[in-house]
């Protein structure tokens, strides 16, 4: 078409889109869904994904008393996320291909780091298995915790990854590299190279950034009994004139009273004599359990209520869905103080298992026959990206953009957790 993209241009956004692939560490650690668009387009980009079913035995032969209702928890996937890189150029700067060329790979630079920005602000902050370590990184020892969180919750030990922000992996393979001088090819690559490789059971990342969490220190709260103690999981809610609608099991509302300080999204917490379980066995850890504040819902962080994961599911309902999905020794009582474990403001290292970190790439549809020049592509795991042009006749300049779309998904908050060093 007599406004489209020139060769020189399309073999440039070949180049970009290849460097694109290379730049989304992200994508190489979490697992990236594919979905229908037309679909997605149809449901309001959401779609619903099953979460494994979880049963209950007991003992003997009579049964009698034991059929209770099997609940299938379902979580939503949203692709929410769309950003863009916008520049314009003067018919003089466009005598100069290079300058565009360079906007180009800026442009998608910035575009993927966005996109890893977005996964690892989930993973750091959706993450609710819990390592707080009073020292500074050391290595095996800390992987080792988080290894050991959740095997004794019953995570699978297969496809166990964890992200660890620059100075901390560096201070990890400091420490795997002395004495330099082992002749171990296992310390020589840590010497040479800063390079963990498998440690204690998890796939090891060197991420380029890390969240930080601000601390949470000398704050006091306590949780009260003006809404339920303890959650009862749900498939569905019926509303009145809509019919039945899926529930988010992931996340519970719950009452606080804040006596000194404020709450935030992103921080961690116990409550006394509320152990975590094993997700099968359903034996007592003998370690508290640990929970994150997603979401301020009133009271902007003083008292009212929050929003927080994992639910609490003690059972003491005596329902199937909490008997089957049950994480937790007991509830807690009316009053029992919230203990807060981020003291001290520190970059979040998140380790995950398989599927519970999810990336989901989107893809737009411009209309290249809309009075501007469209290209587009997609990497091999599923990410596009789209450029698109347009030219003004009144002074001669060309406005460019590039687009990406994507969602991401914390499936599973109880497969996923994280670790802060140096906490008092």
């Amino acid at each position: 078409m007599a406004n489209g993209f020139s060769r020189e241009e399309k073999v440039m956004f070949d180049a970009m889109l290849e460097g694109f692939e290379d730049a989304l560490v992200y994508s190489k650690m979490a697992k990236v869904t594919l979905t229908n668009q037309e679909q997605m387009e149809r449901t309001g980009d959401i779609m619903w994904f099953p979460q494994p079913y979880i049963m209950t035995s007991y003992d003997g032969n009579d049964a009698t008393s034991n059929f209770k209702d099997v609940v299938q928890l379902s979580v939503p996937a949203t692709i929410n996320n769309q950003r863009h890189s916008p520049w314009k150029m003067t018919a003089k700067e466009l005598r100069d291909p290079q300058q565009r060329d360079r906007i180009q790979t800026a442009a998608k630079d910035e575009l993927a780091s966005r996109i890893n920005i977005s996964a690892m602000n989930a993973a750091a902050l959706y993450g609710s298995v819990w390592v707080k370590r009073a020292v500074a990184a050391t290595g095996y020892d800390d992987i080792s915790l988080a290894d050991a969180s959740f095997t004794e919750q019953g995570i699978p030990r297969s496809d166990r990854v964890i992200a660890i922000p620059p100075r901390t992996y560096n201070l990890m393979a400091g420490t795997l590299a002395k004495p330099q001088t082992s002749g171990l090819d296992r310390t020589l690559s840590a010497y040479d190279r800063a390079f963990l490789g498998d440690t204690a059971g998890f796939n090891t990342f060197k991420a380029d950034y890390g969240y930080r969490l601000p601390a949470r220190l000398g704050v006091g709260v306590t949780i009260e009994n003006t809404l339920p103690l303890y959650y009862t999981p749900t498939a569905y809610t019926t509303t009145a004139g809509i019919g039945s609608l899926n529930t988010d099991n992931r996340f519970q509302t719950i009452a606080i009273t804040v006596t000194s300080g404020t709450v935030a999204v992103g921080d961690v917490f116990t409550l006394p004599s509320v152990n975590a379980v094993h997700h099968i066995a359903k034996t007592n850890t003998g370690q508290l359990k640990t929970f994150r504040i997603v979401e301020i819902v009133t009271g902007a962080g003083g008292t009212g209520t929050v929003k927080i994961t994992p639910p609490i599911i003690s059972g003491t309902g005596g329902t199937g869905p909490e008997l089957q999905y049950q994480n937790v020794t007991a509830a807690p009582a009316d009053g029992d103080a919230l203990t807060f474990l981020n003291t001290v403001a520190a970059e979040v290292t998140p380790f995950w298992q398989g599927d519970a970190l999810q990336i989901l790439p989107g893809r737009l549809a411009p209309q290249e026959n809309a009075g501007m020049a469209v290209v587009s592509a997609t990497t091999k795991d599923g990410f596009q990206l789209t450029m698109t042009r347009q030219g003004e006749i009144n002074d001669l300049t060309c406005k460019y953009r590039v687009d990406a779309l994507w969602g991401v998904l914390a499936a599973n908050t109880e497969m996923m957790g994280g670790m802060q060093f140096s906490q008092s």
